[in-house]
């Protein structure tokens, strides 16, 4: 990859380059782990799933249909799509999908005939060569890339099976789920009532009042948790809490259950079990993940043709002050709470992130994260957040992908850029080479360990 280094960001990188991967956030899916088989072919290895590499090329008047994108699997001609893919190459020159995608070909997939139209055909047939071979199935890889711990992202009403399979199978890889309750506490979300009664289902009793479902949510955590899970997720475009007296959560919840709560009736009751799931966290001690800011699906024609995460997710401005203020004034002080906050408006960086981090035991700060994750987003979430909140309130690193074979490849690129800022302050006289080296483990593995709670 392009990062320039000078002579101690290559050493600083070298001494971090091998260590054992923590990945404590992403969307793998545990499936590949439990049954073990053959990734299908390399247009669903590298282009389908990955909305990165598909809203590039919508963009440039590519359809979804080409792409294997609302086409049944059995209509759909994997080495087209990779054609299509292999030809429009070109475009994510300067893009961090370019250097990930590289990276996988290059290192992980040992491919050293560069991608291009000609060659599109020829690198299909050596990917599949290599996708046949015991040596590419998903475990042998999750040990090759030195994976020492992976999370999945996980309904908050999922059996676990697929993990169970894993741990009873005698495979030593350690994945483990997360909770993902987003269904389950907001009430425009397009599967709310589905979800409620799906819970009521699965806790055997019937969900008609506010106790009951907060009870129904709290043993779902209890049952992730018993299944290796040491965080949960939430995702929210528009940052909203606030805590409710007993009747207007019960009068809310009930509403909920009728379809008859307004916009911004349902963003309250939202906002008031943001903070029931901080309260939770305090009690059994899973670590919080707020990911703000992104507005979803906003192409409306593609949303109906295709279904959600197709590419049109945009970020929105955020306010954290406000947003979190009653969150924070109930629990915040707690030091059974972790609260780790991942932000797509990188203007509150410097001025609402860092100081709050640097102020609230809570909280932690997530890498840059999706649009950002790039050298140059890695390097900017540096120079804003370290001078007010420092590096102890930072939570290292995850990955956030569905696509497992970039996984070496991202880790690596933030050790790299982990490597020159940390060359870069013992430059400035910030602190000393012996500083740096010891901020560069933390950096790489064990700040992650610690945030999510994962330290073997």
């Amino acid at each position: 990859m392009s990062i320039k280094f000078n002579g101690l960001a290559q050493e600083l990188y070298e001494g971090i380059a091998t260590d054992p991967i923590v990945s404590p956030h992403g969307h793998c899916d545990p499936s590949w782990f439990s049954e073990n088989q053959r990734f299908s072919d390399p247009a669903q290895l590298l282009v389908v799933p990955d909305h990165y590499v598909f809203r590039m090329l919508y963009s440039q008047g590519v359809s979804m249909e080409d792409l294997g994108i609302g086409v049944p699997a059995n209509q759909a001609d994997p080495r087209a799509i990779f054609r299509k893919f292999a030809t429009a190459w070109p475009l994510f020159l300067g893009t961090p999908s370019r250097l990930w995608i590289e990276f996988v070909l290059q290192n992980t997939l040992e491919i050293s005939t560069p991608l291009s139209t000609e060659t599109a055909d020829q690198i299909y047939d050596d990917i599949e060569e290599k996708l046949a071979s015991s040596a590419f199935l998903p475990r042998e890889l999750f040990d090759r890339f030195g994976i020492e711990v992976l999370a999945t992202t996980d309904s908050a009403l999922d059996d676990l099976g697929h993990h169970d399979t894993i741990r009873e199978s005698g495979w030593a890889g350690r994945v483990v789920p997360t909770f993902r309750p987003d269904a389950l506490l907001d009430p425009h979300h397009s599967y709310y009532l589905a979800s409620i009664a799906e819970l009521a289902d699965v806790a055997g009793e019937e969900i008609g009042d506010f106790r009951t479902y907060r009870d129904a949510l709290r043993m779902r955590r209890a049952y992730f948790k018993s299944k290796g899970a040491t965080a949960t997720d939430h995702a929210i475009d528009h940052l909203h809490t606030e805590w409710l007296s007993v009747g207007d959560r019960e009068r809310l919840f009930g509403a909920s259950l009728r379809a008859e709560l307004t916009p911004a009736e349902a963003a309250c009751f939202h906002g008031h079990m943001l903070i029931e799931m901080a309260q939770m966290s305090v009690e059994d001690g899973l670590v919080m993940q707020l990911h703000v800011g992104s507005k979803r699906n906003t192409n409306d024609a593609v949303f109906e043709k295709f279904g959600r995460d197709k590419g049109a997710d945009i970020p929105l401005a955020t306010n954290w002050v406000e947003g979190l203020a009653a969150l924070l004034n109930r629990v915040g002080n707690s030091p059974d709470l972790t609260l780790i906050l991942f932000t797509l408006d990188e203007t509150t960086y410097a001025r609402e992130l860092a100081p709050m981090a640097g102020h609230w035991p809570c909280l932690r700060i997530g890498p840059p994260w999706w649009f950002h994750d790039s050298p140059n987003g890695i390097a900017r979430y540096f120079d804003q957040v370290v001078e007010t909140a420092g590096y102890q309130n930072l939570a290292g690193f995850n990955d956030d992908t569905r696509a497992f074979l970039s996984i070496p490849a991202r880790h690596d690129m933030w050790r790299k850029s982990v490597g020159l800022h940390l060359a870069n302050q013992v430059a400035a006289g910030y602190f000393n080479r012996d500083d740096a080296e010891m901020l560069a483990k933390q950096l790489s593995t064990e700040l992650a360990r610690k945030a999510y709670r994962l330290e073997i």
